[in-house]
């Protein structure tokens, strides 16, 4: 399944799979977005699936974010492997 990114009031909400097929186009419409405004509101509620190349594309979003100063915040009940990865680096 393809990824959706749908905008309504300031927050994005992400459909479908975030995998080495979507990952890349993701990077490049986020890091346009993350340029263009102050604050960056994803919603995963109806991602169905991540891989490794998601997570590393949510990385990259968050270090960009951090380097343009912006926010970027990342919410709902979608894939537990996202808040798993960046948990695992909290506890360290």
């Amino acid at each position: 399944m393809a990824l959706q990114i749908l905008e309504q009031n300031g927050t994005f909400y992400l459909e479908g799979n975030i995998n080495a097929t979507t990952s890349r186009s993701f990077i490049i419409h986020f890091e346009h977005v993350i340029k263009a405004s102050k604050n960056v509101k994803v919603d995963i509620d109806k991602v169905k699936e991540i891989d490794s190349n998601g997570v590393a594309a949510f990385k990259t979003l968050f270090a960009s974010a951090l380097r343009n100063h912006k926010l970027f915040s990342v919410m709902g009940n979608g894939c537990k492997d996202i808040y798993d990865e960046f948990n695992y680096y909290q506890v360290a």
